[in-house]
């Protein structure tokens, strides 16, 4: 039976894993959070690892997101997303364990006209964005054997996230200002975690590839666009109205287009990804 650690279970992943672990049969889960493993404790780590020995794969899930905040608690930020994740790799390393860790399109600056591929350079323009791309670089240092996901604008029936909010205000509000000019492509966490889940299962097949690669549901929107169709599916008559990122000024900055290339992932494991409208419907009808 193989034995599979998932860090940051109680965020929007990890529980859309908690719930979807019953797919990969004969599988052991253990799933942590910060009050069971401090992912942050190289020490609290190994030790984790040695009392539940053998772990075959990591997962992590875990993560510091609040992207505005971390502008004034960078070095918390970069604890969690960069020193932890080093340590989950050489923890991997030295257990002989896979792993799977979950990275972003903060990465890049948004500056690019067509969707943006594993090798392209990055550039992160905020304090979020550079403790995510540097953990992806101390984790390719000590575990050269890990899979590194980014993924983007992920949503789920869990937590907090866009989908969430917009159907709090349009239930609220009568109307809504959502900024059009910042484009990209969501991510429904259920298709995500079943990406995982296939990884996993593949690997077990003898078919793991080790590297970066790029997930989103398919298709291309605007937050602006999100708003609407979550607006439209749900019959809510909240009017959305399209606003500059100007008028809508954060701590942090964001990238205008983050719009990933799939085909990597797609030629590698053979996969077929659903179209955002499409996993958002099914997002709708099951919360």
């Amino acid at each position: 039976m193989k034995k599979i650690l998932i860090t940051g279970a109680n965020g929007q992943l990890g529980r859309t894993l908690q719930s979807l672990s019953y797919m990969l049969e004969g599988a052991s889960f253990l799933f942590t959070d910060v009050d069971t493993l401090d992912i942050c404790s190289d020490e609290a780590i190994s030790a984790f690892i040695t009392e539940n020995t053998p772990v075959d794969y990591i997962v992590n899930c875990a993560a510091y997101t609040a992207v505005d905040k971390a502008e004034d608690d960078e070095p918390l930020c970069l604890r969690i997303n960069s020193d932890a994740v080093r340590n989950l790799g050489e923890a991997a390393a030295r257990s002989g364990a896979k792993i799977i860790h979950i990275s972003t399109d903060y990465v890049f600056d948004g500056t690019n006209s067509v969707p943006y591929l594993e090798t392209d350079y990055t550039c992160p323009m905020s304090a979020y964005g550079r403790s995510k791309h540097r953990g992806e670089l101390l984790l390719r240092a000590v575990c050269p054997d890990a899979v590194i996901l980014r993924t983007s604008w992920l949503y789920s029936g869990f937590g907090s996230n866009f989908v969430k909010t917009m159907l709090r205000l349009g239930k609220e509000q009568k109307e809504v200002n959502v900024v059009f000019d910042q484009i990209g492509s969501p991510t429904f966490s259920v298709d995500l975690a079943k990406l995982i889940l296939q990884l996993i299962l593949k690997s077990e097949g003898g078919h793991w590839h080790p590297g970066i690669y790029h997930y989103s549901n398919e298709g291309v929107c605007s937050w602006y666009d999100f708003a609407r169709k979550i607006f439209e599916l749900t019959q809510m008559p909240c009017l959305a109205n399209p606003i500059n990122t100007k008028d809508f000024p954060t701590r942090a900055s964001r990238p205008h287009f983050s719009v990933l290339d799939k085909g990597k992932i797609k030629r590698t494991y053979d996969l077929k990804i659903p179209h955002w409208e499409d996993s958002l419907k099914r997002a709708l009808l099951t919360r």
